[in-house]
Formats: C-alpha cells, sequence, structure tokens
C-alpha cells in the first residue's frame, strides 16, 4: 500500500481546467471526486492539490489503497493519521481515544466487542484538534480499494465537514463502475467520502497536444507528429498508457514502426523482464503483500529493489514504505507469476507479516483445498477483525474459514458460515448474510442450524419483513416441538404482526407465546425482548395486564445486551413515565440509558434514544436541544444504513416545535415515505401524525383533517387503546373545528376524554379541554369557549408541557380578540409569546406575535360598520382572500389572477398569518364580513 498520493515534480499538463474548478469547489467547503480509469490522471491531481495546500500551511492526510489490501480493517485510517494522532489522542476522551488507539494497532486489541460509536466520534474529535492550529486537507486516492472500516469512517467526517469548515477539506479519487474482483470487504461508496456540496468531476483524456507536452517534459525531447499521433491513438488519450507507449519507442529506435504493445499488461511485462530475476521476485513479493515494506521483504529473504526504484517501476518512501508507481504495474506482476511462484510468495508472507489477518489471508491463498490448521487460523483471523470492528471482514474470514474445512468436520463448517452470515447482518452487507445463510439451508437438515439461518435471512431485510413473508412457516417447521427454537420466532413473528400486517393483537398473542417458549427453553435473552414487546403492546392497546408484564420484564436477572437495547425493557421505562405524565422522571430516565448505551449499547438503540429525547424536549419547552437531538438521530440512522422514518419523524416534530414549518414539513413526507417503503404499520402512523400536525400549523386545516383522519383509521385498526401513547387526538380535534365540522371534533373529544378519564392520563386530558373549547367557540357559545380555555391554561400550568400551555394561552388571546376584549386579549397574548420565547420555539412565537401584530393594527374579528377587516393585506393577498370566499380552488385563482399556483399558495400562508387565521373557512368569513 501507498502512503500518499503520486509525489510532488508534476504539472498541470493538460489538465488546468480541471484543477482550477477543483480548488475553487474546495474554497467553498465543498467535497471533490475524481473519476477516471487507471493511469487518466486522478494521482497526479490529487498530487498537485497536495503540494498546492502544503506550500499554504495545510496538514496533509493521504493515502492510496491497493486492491489487495481491501480485505484488512481500518488500514486506510492507518495511514491517515497514524503519524500524527499522538498529538491529540491525549485529550480525547477515554472511550474514544482506546477505540481509535486500538484501531489503529498502537496497542492491545480488548477482548469486547468494539464500541464503533466511540470509534468514529474519536475519529472526527481527532480530525477537529489536529486541524485546530492549521487547516488540513484529506486525500484519498483509488478509493474504490478502501477497506470498509476506513471507507465508513471518513464518511461519517465528511457528513460532518460542514461542523470543521474551513479547517478540513476533502477530496477523493476512484475508478467508475464496478471493479474487478470487487467484494463486500472494500468500501463501494467514493462519493460519500466527499462532504456536500460534493462537485464529482471525471478526468477527460489528454488530446494529442497535451500528450506532446507531457511526453516532451518527461523524456526530454519533442515527438514526430506521426508517432504522437500513433501512441495518442492506442492509450486513448491515457497519459500513463502513453507514457508507457513512448518509452518502448524509445526502447526500440532502431525500428522505422516499432512494436506497439496490444494491451498495457504485455508493455508491463516487457519492464519487468528486464530486470534483474532477484528484482522481479522482490516484485512479486511486494505485489502479493497488503502493505509491502523495505522491512517486510527483508523478513522475506527478498528486499532487492534498487534498479525497480531506477527504472521507476517503485517508489521507497524514508519511511520505508514500498509503493509501486502505478497499481496496474503490482496486479499484473501478480497476474503474470505461476501458480507455483505465487504460492512460494504467500508461504513466505505469511511466515513473515505480524497481523494475524493477514497472515491468515496469505494462508488461505496457499490452497484451495481443505485444511484443518488453515480453517483454524482464518476462523482465529475472523475473532480478530471482529474485536477490531471489522465485521464485513469477519464475514468473509469466517466464510473463507468454513470453505477450508475439512468435510469430516461439516459440523464445525456449519457453525462458522452461521456466526460469518451474524456477522454480515450486523456489518449491514444483507447480501452476503443471505447468500451464506441460504448455503447453510441447503447443506444442513439440523433444526437449530436451520432455524439459526432462517432468523439471519429475516433479520437481514430490516424493515422490509413482507419482503420474506414465506420463510417464516419454513422457519416454524423446522422449530416444531422445540421451546428453544420457537421462541425467537415467535418474537419475529410479533414484530411482523405489528410492523406489516398492522395487528397489535396478533403481535400481543406471538410476543406472549414467545416469553413462554423462552422461558421453558431457560433461554433469558429472548424471554426479556418478549416480555418487553408484550408490555409495550399492552400499554399500546390500554391493557390491564400492562403494569405487571412491565415489572415482569424489569425483574432480574437481565442480560447485559438486553439491558442496553432499544427493545428490551429498560428502554420501556421513560415511555411509561410519560403515560403518567412524568416528563422529568421520563428525561432523566432517557440520558442515563443514552449514556449507558454510548459506553456499551449499539448505534440502532442509541438513534431511537435519541428521537425519543425529541419528544420529551419538546414536551419541556426545550425546543433548541430536540432539534439537537433529532440531528444526532438522523446522522446516525444514516451513517448506520438504518430505517430513517423514526429519525425524519423526530425532525419533523423538532422543526415544527422550534425550527421552520417548511423544513418541518419536509421532514414529515420524509418520514411518510420511509415508513411506507419499508411497509412498517407500526412507525407510518405517527410519521402521518407528524405530517398533519405541520400542515395544522401552516394553515392547511383541510389537509390537516385528512391526514389526522388517516392516522385515526389505522391506529384504531391496530387497538388504540390508551391516547397518552399517540397524542394525536386533539390535533385531529382542532384541524376538524378549523374545516368546519365541529359535531366529529366534539366526539372525538368526547370518546377519548372518557378512555383518558378511566386510566387517568391527566395530560391528554388537559390538551383536549382546550381542543373542547374550541368546538364550543366554533358551535356559538363563546362564553363556555373562554372558560373551557381558562380551565386548560390552569391544568397545563399544573402539568410539564410547556408548549400546550402555550398554545392554550394563544387560543385564549385569539378568543377574547374576537370578543372585542383587547385588554385582556393582549395580556393572554404577551403569556403565550414569553412561553414561546422561553422555549425557543420559533413558528409558535411567529404565531403569537402576528396576533399580537393584527392586534396593534386591525380591529377585532367583530369590527365596527365600516372597518376594513382585510386591511393588513397586501393589494394581491386582498384579491386572493376574496376569491377565497367565494369559493375559488389555489388553482382557479392563479388562472384568473395571472399567477402561479405557489404565488397563490405564499399569498395565502401569508393572509392566513397576518389575519391570525386557520383555513379558508375563517378568511371567507373576513372576507365578507368586510364588504
Amino acid at each position: 500500500m501507498t502512503h500518499g498520493v503520486q509525489p510532488a515534480g508534476k504539472n498541470a499538463m493538460g489538465r488546468a481546467d480541471v484543477l482550477g474548478e477543483v480548488r475553487g469547489h474546495l474554497a467553498g467547503g465543498g467535497g471533490v471526486l475524481l473519476l477516471g480509469p487507471v493511469g487518466i490522471g486522478k494521482s497526479t491531481l490529487l498530487s498537485l492539490l497536495a503540494d498546492e495546500h502544503a506550500a499554504a500551511g495545510y496538514r496533509i492526510f493521504a493515502c492510496c489503497p491497493a486492491e489487495t489490501e481491501r480485505h484488512l480493517p481500518f488500514l486506510g485510517l492507518i495511514d491517515l493519521i497514524s503519524q500524527a494522532v499522538g498529538e491529540v489522542a491525549g485529550r480525547l476522551p477515554a472511550p474514544e481515544r482506546d477505540a481509535l488507539r486500538s484501531a489503529l494497532l498502537l496497542h492491545d486489541v480488548p477482548t469486547g466487542e468494539r464500541d464503533l460509536l466511540n470509534l468514529r466520534l474519536g475519529v472526527l474529535h481527532a480530525f477537529r484538534m489536529l486541524c485546530a492550529d492549521r487547516p488540513g486537507l484529506v486525500l484519498v486516492d483509488d478509493a474504490q480499494w478502501l477497506d470498509r472500516p476506513s471507507g465508513e469512517l471518513l464518511a461519517f467526517v465528511a457528513r460532518r465537514a460542514a461542523g470543521l469548515a474551513p479547517r478540513l477539506r476533502i477530496a477523493a479519487s476512484a475508478r467508475p463502475g464496478p471493479a474487478a474482483g470487487e467484494d463486500g470487504g472494500r468500501w463501494r461508496d467514493a462519493a460519500a467520502l466527499c462532504p456536500k456540496p460534493a462537485l464529482t468531476v471525471r478526468v477527460p483524456p489528454m488530446s494529442a497536444a497535451e500528450l506532446g507536452v507531457l511526453l516532451g517534459h518527461r523524456f526530454g525531447r519533442s515527438w514526430p507528429r506521426s508517432r504522437l499521433a500513433r501512441i495518442h491513438e492506442v492509450s486513448g488519450g491515457n497519459p500513463f498508457f502513453a507514457v508507457e507507449l513512448a518509452r518502448s519507442v524509445l526502447e526500440h529506435p532502431e525500428a522505422d514502426d516499432p512494436p506497439i504493445p496490444q494491451s498495457l499488461s504485455t508493455l508491463i511485462r516487457e519492464r519487468v523482464a528486464a530486470l534483474p530475476p532477484a528484482t522481479r521476485e522482490t516484485l512479486l513479493m511486494a505485489s502479493a503483500a497488503s502493505r509491502p515494506s523495505v522491512g517486510l521483504l527483508r523478513r522475506t529473504g527478498r528486499a532487492d529493489l534498487a534498479e525497480a526504484e531506477r527504472r521507476g517501476i517503485v517508489e521507497v518512501d524514508p519511511a520505508g514504505a514500498v509503493r509501486f508507481t502505478h497499481p496496474l504495474l503490482s496486479a499484473v506482476i501478480y497476474a503474470e507469476a505461476e501458480t507455483t511462484e505465487r504460492k512460494a510468495v504467500h508461504r513466505a508472507l505469511s511466515q513473515a507479516v505480524r497481523d494475524p489477518v493477514e497472515r491468515a489471508l496469505h494462508l488461505a491463498r496457499l490452497t484451495s483445498g481443505r485444511d484443518r490448521r488453515i480453517a483454524g487460523t482464518l476462523e482465529e483471523a475472523a475473532a480478530v477483525a471482529r474485536r477490531r470492528g471489522g465485521l464485513s471482514t469477519a464475514a468473509q474470514l469466517g466464510e473463507l474459514a468454513a470453505d477450508h474445512t475439512p468435510e469430516e468436520a461439516g459440523d464445525a463448517a456449519v457453525g462458522r458460515r452461521l456466526r460469518a452470515a451474524e456477522d454480515a447482518v450486523a456489518a449491514g452487507d444483507y447480501p452476503l448474510a443471505r447468500r451464506i445463510a441460504r448455503r447453510v439451508l441447503e447443506t444442513t437438515a439440523r433444526p437449530a442450524e436451520r432455524v439459526r439461518a432462517w432468523i439471519v435471512v429475516l433479520d437481514s431485510s430490516g424493515q422490509a419483513l413482507a419482503e420474506v413473508e414465506e420463510v417464516f412457516p419454513k422457519a416454524m417447521e423446522d422449530a416444531r416441538g422445540d421451546p428453544s427454537l420457537l421462541a425467537p420466532l415467535h418474537y419475529r413473528l410479533s414484530w411482523r404482526a405489528w410492523m406489516v400486517r398492522g395487528s397489535a393483537e396478533a403481535a400481543h398473542v406471538h410476543a406472549r407465546r414467545s416469553a413462554e417458549l423462552a422461558a421453558l427453553a431457560g433461554d433469558r435473552a429472548t424471554e426479556l425482548f418478549a416480555l418487553a414487546k408484550q408490555a409495550n403492546i399492552e400499554l399500546f392497546l390500554g391493557h390491564p395486564d400492562a403494569e405487571r408484564t412491565l415489572r415482569r420484564a424489569l425483574a432480574d436477572p437481565q442480560e447485559p445486551h438486553v439491558r442496553w437495547h432499544h427493545n428490551g425493557p429498560v428502554y420501556l421505562k421513560h415511555r411509561h413515565h410519560l403515560m403518567h405524565d412524568r416528563v422529568k422522571e421520563a428525561r432523566a430516565e432517557l440520558r442515563s440509558l443514552i449514556y449507558s448505551v454510548r459506553q456499551r449499547g449499539v448505534v440502532e438503540s442509541l438513534c431511537v434514544c435519541l428521537y425519543c429525547m425529541t419528544q420529551v424536549e419538546i414536551y419541556q419547552g426545550r425546543c433548541r436541544q430536540a432539534l439537537g437531538a433529532a440531528r444526532q438521530s438522523l446522522e446516525l440512522a444514516e451513517d448506520s444504513g438504518l430505517s430513517q422514518g423514526p429519525s425524519w419523524y423526530a425532525m419533523a416534530l423538532a422543526e415544527a416545535a422550534g425550527g421552520d414549518l417548511g423544513r418541518a414539513l419536509s421532514a414529515a413526507e420524509q418520514a411518510v415515505q420511509h415508513s411506507a417503503d419499508d411497509g412498517d404499520q407500526l412507525f407510518l402512523p405517527r410519521a402521518l401524525h407528524a405530517e398533519g400536525l405541520v400542515r395544522l400549523q401552516l394553515g392547511d386545516a383541510a389537509a390537516a383533517a385528512r391526514v389526522l383522519g388517516q392516522v385515526r383509521t389505522m391506529e384504531t385498526a391496530q387497538g388504540l387503546g390508551d391516547p397518552s401513547l399517540r397524542r394525536w387526538h386533539a390535533d385531529l380535534a382542532d384541524a376538524l373545528v378549523a374545516v368546519g365540522r365541529p359535531g366529529e371534533a366534539a366526539a372525538l373529544v368526547a370518546e377519548t376524554r372518557a378512555r383518558a378519564a378511566r386510566l387517568g392520563r391527566r395530560g391528554v386530558l388537559a390538551v383536549l379541554e382546550r381542543s373542547a373549547a374550541l368546538v364550543r367557540a366554533a358551535e356559538g357559545d363563546l362564553d363556555a369557549a373562554e372558560r373551557g380555555l381558562l380551565s386548560a391554561v390552569e391544568l397545563l400550568q399544573a402539568l410539564p408541557y410547556r408548549l400546550e400551555e402555550g398554545r392554550a394561552w394563544l387560543e385564549l388571546g385569539a378568543l377574547r380578540a374576537r370578543r372585542d376584549d383587547p385588554r385582556r386579549a393582549r395580556a393572554d397574548l404577551l403569556r403565550a409569546r414569553g412561553v414561546f420565547a422561553k422555549a425557543e420555539a420559533r413558528p409558535w412565537l411567529d404565531r403569537a406575535q402576528a396576533e399580537l401584530r393584527r392586534l396593534d393594527h386591525a380591529a377585532p374579528v367583530h369590527r365596527a360598520a365600516g372597518d376594513d377587516p382585510l386591511g393588513v393585506l397586501t393589494d394581491v393577498e386582498r384579491r386572493v382572500a376574496v376569491l377565497v370566499a367565494e369559493g375559488a380552488t389555489n388553482r382557479e385563482i392563479a388562472a384568473r389572477l395571472f399567477l402561479s399556483t405557489k404565488t397563490v399558495e405564499a399569498a395565502l400562508t401569508r393572509t392566513f398569518r397576518k389575519l391570525g387565521v386557520r383555513s379558508r373557512v375563517d378568511v371567507a368569513r373576513l372576507a365578507v364580513s368586510g364588504r
């Protein structure tokens, strides 16, 4: 492997335009990806960027991985920062420092599983510290060969480059399209390494004139036009190919028409054949090594590189690392070797390398047959890769171990394949996991092994359980009569029943059965998961046994990996607090859980805890903190390839409470789309609730009522019995009032009140008091409406729901303004404004400010004769309002006023805010009253 891009000493021949575009984009803070085939000049461009930025005082972090090392985890990271990390390691938190030092092979690997989250944070914080005193430039050449763990870490940094800009810039190069030997051990998405906005540049071939300049500089002579044209034709404008062709011409000066190779490999063979035998042997050794160095080659007894250096085939840096001047040189040298020669090289390297993973790979290449010793070595290497966090590498090594296992040890081979498949699931390499699991199913008849393989197939489907429906009956048939096998399957059947079929009752049956079978089998981990699932469903249904089931789930003994899991019973404790309006306790529980998950848990659990924390922060009126938690949740979901529906839902709620309503609507639509794509009937209603809430805030009550009506239909069908778990009821009632359907709203409020009263849900009852008051106001009983809003305010002041308190004050102020009571209206609106300002609830604060302006600049809703209720509107807004009163649609208004539909929508949104109304019906009422 090389430890940086090509050395300096080149210029931008034929690449001035490309280089200028790249410079400009990097200066603006975005990332750059250079695409092009082997030899096109990507490395030269990166080298020039390195030289320029180094001269400008930048710290350069560079690596250039090769195909032979794509299986070795964290080698790219080692090349990038291992020399510099000592400067900042002491300032990192201990978990991050230990994870980073272990990945960099700077101390012994711990016995526990790698905490990938701490490693990611350690890398991010290390870059931030290293770039604190002077800016940095990260360069990754031939990114298609980057090992997957390093690629994931750099992608994590790239997604957060906005927080590091302009201190850190990132550029990468890659070959377009699939590469030979593609597999899951390498990083497949070079574009993910580049911070947004990313610029992708396809490096173009050189013209004949440009090649003439290049070859003149390289060889110190001019070239006849005919020969230059021929070189250009055969090379296709590829500068590396052209240089090799030109060298061939110079080596045959006597020929009028020197032989032109049919392929570059022929040229390389000719170049290598001219070397002394000892040098050729050394180059073959170097081509087979993942990280060739002078020291490694000396340990194999092959270190004759002088002639290869002289001829420009390899370079040796001051640290002793050996680098081929182009990866194709290494590839052709290895490919042209005889089988016996390759085996001898791998045998020597297996004895010389010190990394157990690399040693195992060399041993595996010694034979394609079965060997107990090699199989055991590969299995041990898989365990090392697993501890380092290289789960994809562990999966592939495990599969290789199974392939090398002797036939008489078939049980061991199946076990190795199953562990490899489970590693692949954990790594997110679902196609590999399914392929290995299917092979196990083809080769074993043992029920335990088959069920374990079926579970891999199920778990590798992610949220899309609907796509593997046919697996369940086959797995149940294999597990028949064995509680230890049936228990984990019933647990997954519970998830399918709720997520895919939308039936909480059926899910409850399976969860309860799973818990019973797991207890019978002595499988405490599965029992705890099943009890937590059972309790969760019972809480949703309002089942009388919910509290007792939750206590059982929380009883000792607790399994460590279940204790910090988001599907475990500890996670449910915060939800139980929320049902009883104990928001502070829920927040404390979540904070403790988040801390523990960061130390011991998995990324998915942290992602879920953060989106739950978002809602808790909103309840308490901490909108800025809610936005932060939601962003972290979404970033983790994107980083880990998890379903993004829940995190987009959290973003929608946070933006609606303390951000921007446009962004909130976009986030809600993303949440709906992701949940629908996943077939996740469990989460889709929540995503739709977020969309309905945002549309209600935007003043589109008709759309809000439609979307929230879908939520009601879905969750009623699923059996929702406790309104404190899904608090959409008051929002739907408000939307129904706004569209002129107070009777339906009243029925919904009465039905929900009855359930909330039976269960003692004070928070739900307080918010419903506000909605009931709006119903009375719509029915014309303004005295009862005012009393109801005063009651809602009083109830909410005694509860921890600050934004709901602010909404009650806001509605009370608007009602009193409507009743020609400006003094008390102003006092109420100022109280609402104070609540929203303290909470940093920007959309709600804007609404309160609009109501106050309306109070200042316009008469109350009931105005004296002659007053103009539309006086605060612009001419366009007034004309839109009048046409709304006539019943015109937005499209009809746009046609009549010669405007775009978007302009009409924007004007109507401003009209809602200026008039302090929430629906087209209210606009029409005011417009009619002003005529």
